[in-house]
């Protein structure tokens, strides 16, 4: 590689040790060579010692009851990225990366398992699925995604959503992906339509501070400009939950008067 484009390993200022988990997985569509991944390139050392990389042909894969291309998931994959989705159905070959870390004051493991990714897309990589933020790319989507000058937005690694809470005009603004800096997803409950900018700007900044290493704790109460009251935060969840996959710390909306 000509211009190398290093992965930084990001310090988590906010960062107070603990208990929590960090969880990587991804899914690597491809057909590749038997040759070292050009992971230096990228400044990865490799995959650390706490990731497990397990090779499969994809025809075997597709009998596996987690499979993720097919039913539902598969439907919004096809959905969402048709020319990823047809790249990664034709591989022949399936990678399959996960790792589980202990709470870390920076990101290291993030950019050793990067530069992995980015350097089987150089030996014959066509798709990257990430399942965490429900994500299937293709290679050129990926790079340029994730290979940025002084790194990626912390936003990339990250999925907010807003759906519509049931049997009501408001909205439900929630993360995924956050299991990738073991820490909770946010969820804000109750938004009115007229506040969800706002609200999603509050998400993203409650997403970036956990990111980088901040903890909530259960009752803790948060100041929010133009909210009497301000928020309160609430734990659940757990790694089994539907939603999220992970813990998650809810927040409500205040209602109006």
């Amino acid at each position: 590689m000509s211009n190398p484009m290093y992965f930084p390993a990001w310090q988590r200022p906010h960062w107070q040790p603990s208990d929590e988990e960090i969880i990587l997985q991804f899914y690597v569509f491809g057909d590749f060579k038997p040759i070292r991944v050009p992971s230096a390139d990228y400044g990865s050392d490799g995959l650390p010692e706490e990731v497990e990389l397990s090779s499969h042909h994809h025809s075997s894969l597709r009998e596996w009851e987690g499979y993720p291309l097919k039913g539902p998931l598969g439907d919004l994959f096809k959905n969402d990225a048709p020319e990823a989705f047809e790249k990664a159905i034709a591989a022949p070959q399936v990678l399959v990366i996960r790792g589980r870390f202990k709470d870390s004051p920076d990101t290291g493991y993030m950019r050793d398992v990067f530069g992995v990714l980015a350097g089987l897309l150089d030996i014959g990589g066509v798709a990257i699925l990430d399942p965490q933020i429900l994500t299937l790319f293709d290679a050129d989507e990926w790079r340029r995604r994730y290979l940025v000058k002084d790194g990626a937005p912390l936003r990339n690694h990250v999925l907010i959503l807003r759906d519509e809470e049931e049997h009501s005009d408001r909205f439900w603004i929630h993360t995924r992906g956050l299991r990738k800096f073991g820490r909770p997803d946010i969820s804000l409950h109750d938004v009115p339509a007229h506040e969800a900018d706002r609200a999603g700007a509050l998400v993203q900044h409650l997403m970036q501070l956990q990111a980088l290493g901040a903890h909530f704790v259960d009752g803790q109460a948060m100041e929010v400009d133009g909210i009497f009251g301000g928020l309160v935060a609430e734990l659940g969840g757990g790694y089994d939950h539907p939603q999220f996959n992970n813990t998650y710390v809810a927040f409500y909306w205040p209602g109006e008067e």
